[in-house]
């Protein structure tokens, strides 16, 4: 039987009780407006020495304008997926969460994820204002990437190693308090569920990713 919601858990409710489509449109706008500011002010003066003229360039800003648009379409996708893995995982562990309760969960907890990309943008606006675009490419704050010169590492580990990072952690966290949230029984099976399910599908995607990488 599910416990009582606690008076913070409460508030919380209350304040998660908002349009999930509006949300969902908000989230997608920041990210949008994010990776907009990093084409324009850091990625957009690269390709004139990185790339050169002509057709290179054209085709670099074309990729740029769609990974721009393809934005909502990947973030539901990402937590169309996401929310079915931690359905899954509850659904194994005796946890009666509906699949829409995940999705949300999923995508309330991708709210970790815009620091690090502000994050970005200020580094090299602030920071390192004159990058190449590798440098830019292999960034991520407080990743293992970061622990490593950037010449030294293959490039078929820079996704992996961007990807391992203590924002990743904290969206695992997020994930956590967000099954236990709708479920409201034991933390530690929330955890379990994370730790059964979502990890270590994210972590063998990376393996893949290593593996498949040409």
């Amino acid at each position: 039987m599910p416990r009582d919601y606690t008076t913070l858990e409460q508030n919380v409710h209350q304040w998660l009780g908002f349009n999930k489509i509006l949300f969902f449109a908000m989230l997608t706008l920041i990210f949008f407006l994010l990776t907009f500011l990093q084409q324009q002010l850091i990625l957009n003066v690269i390709p004139a020495f990185q790339f050169g003229q002509g057709s290179d360039a054209m085709l670099f800003k074309i990729f740029s304008g769609l990974s721009l648009i393809s934005l909502p379409f990947v973030y539901a996708f990402k937590f169309t997926l996401i929310g079915f893995i931690l359905w899954v995982g509850c659904f194994l562990w005796g946890y009666r969460v509906t699949y829409k309760q995940c999705w949300q969960i999923a995508m309330v907890a991708e709210v970790v994820f815009i620091l690090p990309e502000l994050i970005k943008l200020l580094w090299f606006l602030l920071v390192h204002p004159d990058p190449n675009y590798w440098d830019f490419s292999a960034f991520y704050p407080l990743s293992i990437m970061n622990l490593y010169n950037l010449e030294s590492v293959h490039s078929r580990f820079w996704y992996p190693f961007k990807a391992l990072n203590l924002f990743e952690v904290a969206y695992w966290i997020a994930l956590t308090y967000g099954i236990d949230f709708v479920a409201r029984k034991k933390k530690s099976v929330a955890n379990t569920i994370v730790l059964t399910s979502y990890i270590p599908i994210f972590l063998l995607w990376l393996w893949f990713y290593m593996g498949v990488y040409d």
